[in-house]
């Protein structure tokens, strides 16, 4: 990773949608939280002062909620790699994407089971 690069991030992202193998969970929604940090270089965006030249988050967000509100995956992992590639293909300024989907629901016993992945652009 090129340590130039800097981080934008957004923690705790609450999303309702299918996901899951059991029958339970291919037809009732449920809770699923998203983590993800954008590596992209902001000093352009630091000397003008314009989100045009940044990455807008809340644009990102946007998307990610609605792929997670209207896509069905069976698989966490299918899921966690469909967002990290919704961040590419929104905006060319990120060059990394470090991405986390947890089932909060998932095991009885445990807070939260999940997946993050780390992906580079053009990797």
């Amino acid at each position: 990773m090129d340590r130039s690069l800097d981080k934008i991030f957004v923690r705790d992202l609450l999303v309702r949608g299918i996901l899951g193998v059991n029958a339970d969970e291919r037809t009732n929604k449920q809770d699923i939280v998203v983590n993800f940090t954008l590596w992209v270089d902001t000093r352009a965006a630091g000397s003008s002062d314009d989100i045009a030249d940044s990455v807008n988050y809340k644009t990102v967000t946007k998307a990610i909620v609605k792929h997670v509100e209207e896509g069905q995956p069976f698989l966490v992992e299918r899921l966690v790699a469909e967002l990290a590639q919704l961040c590419f293909d929104i905006n060319d300024r990120v060059q990394a994407v470090e991405m986390s989907v947890e089932k909060p629901s998932a095991l009885r016993f445990a807070r939260s089971v999940g997946i993050s992945i780390y992906r580079e652009r053009g990797a």
